[in-house]
């Protein structure tokens, strides 16, 4: 079990960052769930889901997946409406347009305009062919797909098992200050999210973070990272006077200009990749506690084709790491005007948020969206599906499962069997944030950073943002607050220490690390249970074998398939929604 107590002393901070986001686990309610599937009709084609990262929606090929058999069938009357049904998940869950758009990272203006007014989504048309579609989970993925099928003309409602809709878009009041006590910004190089909050009126309300670097917890205290995108650096000089390695490890990092790349072009871990291209001291102090800490995850596990494709890019079409690197970075300036700056790398709404959750549950309508309902069944009613709930049923066209893969797994026991151990091999991660608040005086103590990420193992703490400095706020005053996040891949079990125990560790490394009292202010641990999917080896595969399984009119979507964070959830929402309105307009 990873220490909580003990770092040796107070760490000097250097002139050289990271970032945070995660989640924690449950135990799942039961992970061996049988799935199964009824056909209503053969279908050859993948039938669910959003597309592949990356992937150009149209060379799906014939199917449901282009049109045919999506709905599995409509509905010439409306659908009976006697259920108020929803979907209770083991403890605390989940991380536009009308044509499917290829997935890709790099930089670019979004295309909806800040100052765009709030857009409410429009009610189906009068007299139209009735066409119900039932979203389980109203976490973001749910809600964004409700609101692009109710904005295209259909009859959409959210069931949702908890009392508040978002998920894990949740604030905590700690000390009179309401903090997020999950994610609290928007990647700015992954555009969906950004466009949304535009689309519904938020674009005013979005502030970039201060200009503060990112740091990474070393022996020799904590360190700006190098130049260049994840923390791989565009300038061997840098990397060679970086101090957080050693001479050896500088030079086995460099050695990647020289390196032959890799010719097998299957999936790999991200650990084997970076370890084969820049050794294993600058994948473990540099790269991993980055993008590892990212998914809470084991990197030497971790897909690189499912979580940072662009890596095996680089090598394939560079040949190196370092000259990917340079090269995104030229391409980044080449998309910007002469004398722009960067765009910024995350962007927050102001209030939190929570804002993008209750103006999305606006936008849909309060009758589309049903709070405190828990879904227990799903079960074929004609050319449809009836979802079960209290003892009540509601009959649709489509069933969306926008909930963890644990969940879908059990729901779909009865309808495709097949599924079902793809699905509940979908691993989780259970984490916890740590919320601190310090007293007045703190503030201006804290080292000029935006936070830090730790090496596995390194601490309890893997990771630490210095909300004070990356969002100051008047409201703090000059009191330092601080995000701390705990339990990750194989550091799960501090998670299931007393509050008190985390509070007490981890003030204990902070103070070691960047001298703040040992005892904050105020303090509150939010455990996120089973909460973060791991993406391991061949899980794209995986996917696309879960893709295939469904019958027509069932889909999954969210965190655990093809994107963890908010603006992949939105992306995929999006795609999920014009696949299922573009089959409906074609088969009416």
């Amino acid at each position: 079990m990873q220490d909580l107590r003990a770092v040796p002393r107070r760490m000097p901070v250097r002139a050289r960052p990271a970032r945070d986001g995660r989640a924690r686990r449950r135990r799942a309610r039961s992970s061996s769930v049988a799935d199964g599937l009824a056909e209503r009709r053969p279908d050859p084609g993948p039938v669910v889901g959003a597309l592949d990262r990356g992937g150009d929606p149209r060379a799906r090929g014939a199917g449901p997946a282009c049109g045919r058999g999506v709905l599995g069938g409509v509905r010439r009357r409306p659908p009976r409406d006697a259920l108020r049904p929803r979907h209770r998940l083991p403890g605390d869950r989940r991380g536009g347009g009308d044509r499917l758009r290829p997935h890709g990272d790099a930089e670019r203006r979004p295309g909806v305009r800040a100052g765009a007014r709030r857009r409410r989504a429009r009610a189906p048309r009068r007299g139209a062919v009735s066409r119900r579609v039932v979203v389980v989970g109203g976490g973001v993925t749910g809600l964004a797909t409700a609101y692009r099928l109710v904005s295209a003309g259909m009859d959409a409602v959210v069931l949702e098992a908890e009392r508040e809709p978002g998920g894990k878009v949740r604030s905590a009041e700690v000390g009179g200050l309401r903090l997020e006590a999950g994610p609290d910004s928007l990647l700015g190089r992954k555009p969906w999210g950004v466009e949304l909050c535009r689309e519904l009126g938020l674009g005013e309300e979005l502030e970039p973070p201060a200009p503060v670097p990112t740091h990474v917890y070393t022996a020799r205290g904590l360190l700006r990272f190098p130049s260049g995108p994840f923390g791989i650096s565009t300038d061997v000089g840098e990397l060679l006077r970086w101090p957080g390695m050693s001479l050896a490890g500088k030079l086995r990092a460099a050695a990647d200009l020289a390196l032959p790349r890799r010719r097998d072009e299957g999936d790999e871990s991200l650990g084997s990749l970076l370890r084969r291209r820049i050794g294993d001291e600058a994948a473990e102090a540099l790269v991993a506690p980055l993008l590892g800490g990212l998914f809470a995850g084991d990197v030497d596990r971790l897909s690189v084709q499912a979580t940072f494709p662009e890596l095996a890019a680089w090598e394939r079409e560079h040949g190196s790491l370092l000259l990917g690197a340079k090269a995104q970075m030229r391409a980044a300036a080449a998309n910007r005007r002469p004398g722009e700056d960067p765009p910024p790398m995350f962007l927050r709404l102001r209030g939190g948020l929570v804002r993008l959750v209750g103006a999305l549950a606006a936008a849909i309508g309060p009758g589309r969206l049903r709070l405190g309902t828990a879904v227990t069944a799903i079960e074929p009613a004609g050319l449809g599906y009836r979802v079960v709930a209290d003892g009540e049923a509601l009959e649709a066209d489509a069933v969306v499962l926008a909930t963890p893969a644990f969940v879908a797994a059990e729901l779909l026991a009865p309808l495709a069997p097949a599924v079902v151990p793809l699905l509940a091999a979908i691993p989780y991660v259970s984490t916890a944030v740590v919320l601190l608040v310090y007293p007045e005086g703190t503030g201006s103590a804290l080292p000029r950073s935006s936070g830090f990420v730790a090496p596995r193992g390194a601490l309890a703490i893997t990771a630490a943002t210095f909300v004070s400095r990356k969002w100051p706020e008047e409201a703090f005053g000059d009191r330092a607050v601080v995000r701390c996040f705990v339990g990750a891949s194989g550091t799960e079990d501090l998670v299931d220490q007393p509050d008190e125990d985390i509070v007490e560790g981890v003030g204990r490394q902070l103070a070691a690390i960047v001298g703040l009292p040992e005892r904050p202010e105020a303090a509150r641990v939010i455990r996120w249970p089973h909460a973060m999917p791991q993406y391991e080896v061949g899980h794209l595969d995986r996917v696309a074998e879960i893709e295939r399984g469904l019958p027509p009119g069932l889909f999954v979507v969210g965190q655990a398939y093809r994107g963890a964070g908010i603006p992949d959830c939105v992306r995929q929402a999006n795609e999920l929604a014009a696949r299922i309105t573009g089959a409906s307009t074609s088969r009416a």
